[in-house]
């Protein structure tokens, strides 16, 4: 076993997904106690470009003492089959002192198999580390914080986001590469058909500035178009919480929580929600967040950095005439 920790590089269409330099950010916390090295794992084929190269114009580059690259026509897509197979190998071999994953479809379906094929011990939903190897893991939607000691031989995690900055990831200097030998990946139970792409037209929320997000207090949905018009005066977009989803008010691509999309602008101005653990796990990562709810035991207030009691039919058309007079009308 060495002190390395290990980061499992999620990539998908050739973008390296945010969670990832996230990931990379904690790893160095913790190297820093071990006294370890940082080291990502890139699985894919032709894929040792999503490193980086700042000369040729390709972004920012990891921000790892190293890379592995494990290159396959296998790996070129996400399958875990073929991906448990490469991360067991390479595991057992060279026993890290940890290994990163997100806490995302890829990295708990990857972590959680390989704790029990591998016999290792795992650590779910962790948000930062501390000195020492000391770990903080959110538990209840992120209304706890539990700490402890990161168990060994080699700790399997799966990280949230909210405790690092992705740009405390990256790097301008490419990282050194080494190719690593890829075990037989023959007789896969599973493989790729094909990749779907979801239908465009709507809004990305989790890139909106401004959130106007609606729950139940909206009533119906015909009051919808009042948050609508608040948001196009502020310059975001609406979204919702699981109640307004499932009525079939907004469509499923606008859903906050943690079915649905974690989001990070710079204003989340909650409207008629009543702030449970699902949805304020995916709000945590605003920059502000103002409640407006009648009830004054309404759980989102804990969360808010501005809060009031007064009924949102009484605010929302006097904010939207208020935003538009200071912008000129």
């Amino acid at each position: 076993m060495n002190q390395d920790i290990y980061v499992v590089i999620e990539h998908l269409r050739g973008q390296v997904a945010e969670i990832s330099f996230v990931m990379l950010a904690g790893a160095r916390e913790l190297a820093k106690g071990l006294g370890g090295n940082v080291v990502a794992v890139l699985l894919g084929h032709k894929a040792q470009g999503l490193a980086g190269n700042p000369s040729a114009g390709a972004g920012q580059c990891l921000a790892a003492d190293r890379v592995l690259s494990l290159d396959h026509p296998a790996l070129a897509d996400f399958t875990s089959d073929a991906y448990q197979k490469v991360l067991t190998d390479l595991i057992r071999k060279d026993q890290p002192r940890a290994v990163l994953f997100g806490s995302t479809s890829i990295g708990t379906d990857l972590a959680s198999t390989l704790s029990i094929k591998l016999g290792l011990p795992m650590v779910s939903s962790c948000r930062s580390f501390s000195a020492g190897g000391k770990f903080v893991s959110q538990i209840c939607g992120g209304k706890i914080m539990a700490e402890g000691d990161l168990p060994g031989p080699t700790a399997l995690v799966t990280m949230v986001p909210g405790g690092y900055k992705a740009e405390q990831g990256q790097s301008t200097q490419s990282p050194a590469i080494t190719q690593v030998e890829v075990p037989a990946l023959e007789s896969l139970r599973v493989t790729l058909a094909s990749y779907i792409e979801p239908e465009s037209g709507d809004v990305d929320i989790a890139k909106e500035p401004v959130l106007v997000s609606v729950g139940r207090g909206i009533q119906n949905q015909d009051n919808i178009v009042l948050a609508e018009e608040l948001a196009r005066a502020l310059g975001g977009a609406v979204s919702g919480s699981r109640p307004v989803i499932d009525q079939g008010w907004l469509v499923t691509s606008r859903l906050v929580g943690k079915s649905g999309k974690s989001v990070k602008p710079k204003v989340y101005l909650a409207l008629g929600i009543s702030g449970a653990p699902e949805h304020v796990e995916g709000i945590t990562n605003s920059d502000t967040i103002i409640a407006i709810n009648t009830d004054p035991a309404a759980p989102i207030f804990g969360v808010a950095k501005y809060g009031s009691e007064i009924d949102l039919f009484d605010l929302i058309e006097v904010l939207t005439e208020k935003v538009k007079q200071s912008k000129g009308g």
